[in-house]
Order: C-alpha cells, then sequence, then structure tokens
C-alpha cells in the first residue's frame, strides 16, 4: 500500500504540474500579460509546483528531512542527473550574456542557502527575505530582457499569441484541477516515502534527498531531455538553472515563512555541500567553453551515481 501511494503520488504531481502549467499560462495570455513574465514566473513557478507543495506537506507533517531533502535533492539532481543526461544525447549551449546574470543569481542563491542550511532552522525573516530576492529576480530579469528585445520577440512567436478557442472558465477549471492533482500527490507521496522510511529504518532526509527529489523533477526531467532531443540545448540549460534558483529562493523562502522548522544535521554536514559542487560544476563548464558538452555531462552524471551510491551506503 505504501509502494502504491509513492507511485500514485509521483504520478499525480507530474499530471497535476502538467495541468497547472498549462491552465495558467492560457489564463496569463488571455488577460495579455507579456509572454516574457509568463515564462519568468508562471512557468517557472508551475515546473516548481510539485516541490513547493511537496516541501509545504511535509514541513506540516513534521518531516523536516523530507522537506528540506527534497530541495537540496532537487538541485542536486537537476544538475548532476538531468543536465548530464541532457548533455549526453546533445551538447548543451549556455548563452554567456544572460548567463553572468543568471550564473550571479545562482551562486548567490546557493551560498544564501549554505548559510540557512548550517543555521539549523529555517525561519520566518531568511524565509522572507528569500521570496524578496526571488521577486526582485525577476523583476530586474523583465525589465533587462525588455531593454534589449522588443516584448513580441521575448519568446518564440507561437508562445506570445493568445489562445485560439476555448473558453476561460475551461483554462481556469484546468488550472485549479493541476493544483489540486498536485496537492493530493503531494500528500500520498509524502506519506507514502514517511512510511517506507520508518518501515525499513531508512532516514526521511535521505528519502527526501532521492526518491522524493527526483519525483518533485519529473518536470524539469522531461522538459530537458525533449529539449535535448530535438536539439535545443539552450532551453534545456535554462531550465535547469531557472528550476534551481525558484527552488532555493522561492520554495524554502515559502516553506520558512509558512512552516519555520529545523534543518537535519546530515544535510547541513554533506548534502548541501554536495549542491554546492555542483553548482560549481555548472558554472566552471558553462564559462569555460560556453556549453556543457558529453564530457561534462558524463562527469556529472558519474557524480550522481557516486552521490547516489553514497547515499544508499548511509540507508543500510
Amino acid at each position: 500500500m505504501l509502494a502504491f501511494f509513492l507511485i500514485a503520488g509521483l504520478a499525480l504531481l507530474l499530471v497535476g504540474g502538467d495541468l497547472f502549467v498549462r491552465g495558467s499560462v492560457n489564463v496569463a495570455r488571455r488577460f495579455g500579460i507579456s509572454p516574457l513574465l509568463i515564462g519568468l514566473a508562471l512557468v517557472g513557478f508551475g515546473t516548481s509546483t510539485p516541490e513547493l507543495v511537496t516541501s509545504l506537506q511535509a514541513a506540516f507533517a513534521g518531516s523536516p528531512g523530507v522537506a528540506v531533502g527534497n530541495v537540496v535533492g532537487s538541485n542536486i539532481a537537476n544538475i548532476l542527473l538531468i543536465l548530464g543526461l541532457a548533455a549526453l544525447i546533445q551538447p548543451v549551449m549556455a548563452a554567456r550574456g544572460p548567463f553572468k546574470r543568471d550564473a550571479a543569481v545562482l551562486t548567490v542563491s546557493a551560498l544564501a542557502a549554505l548559510a540557512l542550511v548550517q543555521s539549523g532552522m529555517l525561519d520566518r525573516l531568511s524565509g522572507i527575505l528569500f521570496v524578496m530576492g526571488l521577486v526582485a529576480y525577476i523583476g530586474f530579469a523583465i525589465w533587462q530582457e525588455r531593454r534589449a528585445l522588443p516584448a513580441t520577440s521575448a519568446l518564440p512567436s507561437e508562445a506570445a499569441e493568445t489562445p485560439q478557442g476555448g473558453h476561460l472558465l475551461l483554462d481556469l477549471l484546468l488550472t485549479v484541477i493541476g493544483l489540486g492533482l498536485t496537492i493530493g500527490g503531494a500528500s500520498l507521496l509524502i506519506d507514502g516515502a514517511v512510511g517506507i522510511a520508518t518501515r525499513f529504518g531508512i532516514s526521511e532526509t535521505i528519502i527526501g534527498l532521492t526518491i522524493v527529489a527526483i519525483g518533485t523533477s519529473l518536470p524539469e526531467l522531461v522538459t530537458s531531455l525533449v529539449a535535448a532531443i530535438r536539439k535545443q540545448g539552450d532551453v534545456a540549460f535554462g531550465n535547469i538553472v531557472g528550476s534551481n534558483i525558484y527552488n532555493i529562493l522561492g520554495i524554502l523562502g515559502v516553506t520558512a515563512i509558512v512552516k519555520p522548522i529545523p534543518v537535519p544535521q546530515e544535510i547541513a554536514n554533506v548534502d548541501i555541500w554536495v549542491m554546492l559542487a555542483a553548482t560549481a560544476a555548472l558554472i566552471i563548464f558553462a564559462f569555460s567553453r560556453g556549453r556543457i558538452g558529453r564530457v561534462e555531462g558524463a562527469i556529472m552524471l558519474a557524480g550522481y551515481i557516486g552521490y547516489t551510491v553514497w547515499l544508499a551506503g548511509q540507508a543500510v
């Protein structure tokens, strides 16, 4: 039964996240919200909805290992596993101009996460500062992109068009249903993950860093792999960088505001440093050659396998 909860929760998270993104983007377009704002805010938030809801559910369920491990583990998986796989399929290009801004924000957010985790507590003040930082980042990115490009060319033309046919009520219904499925899926996922951890004596933190983290990263995984197959490596790269910034500033921030929780010591001792190392590798690889090739992808994937093997050893 616990395994069923886990699998059903993952499935509902994936379906719910997809419906939420589709519905909310269509609603935004119908009200004339700029494509750039849709891309940065709604889509970014939408693909991070599984992580957000899961961390909040875990925090209220008294499982800080899952709540914090989900974010740290998702960021590690995004870089080492998802970006590594995408680079093996097709070298991932990194536009150095926009990436200078995003790399700076990614670095600052990762260091802020380190400071917060080492403090041993997700507190409301830190959460407020994190969310304010995310809002400032989105606002600055929109301002900068609008100066550089006409608003109509911020995204591909098909993304800028107002949806044809259909109804606003249908789009609103998709949004609500997607959010509901995501919340329900997160609840099942937490129940299954915590139950399995308890039954087999596995740390909730390890479950959060692995099964839950990968499960909530499924939207990023699908998006990045499809982009790589279609030879749109820049999309895969931007998806991962943006998602990691949202995970730290948005999810940790909102979780800390809504439900302050302690940070498990094992995350402070090891996993946050793995996240920092993965982030540093991404930035170094991207700036050194302007892309992440198959060799770098293989190194990242090998790093994730090694990290997972180490976690498995800790669970025994």
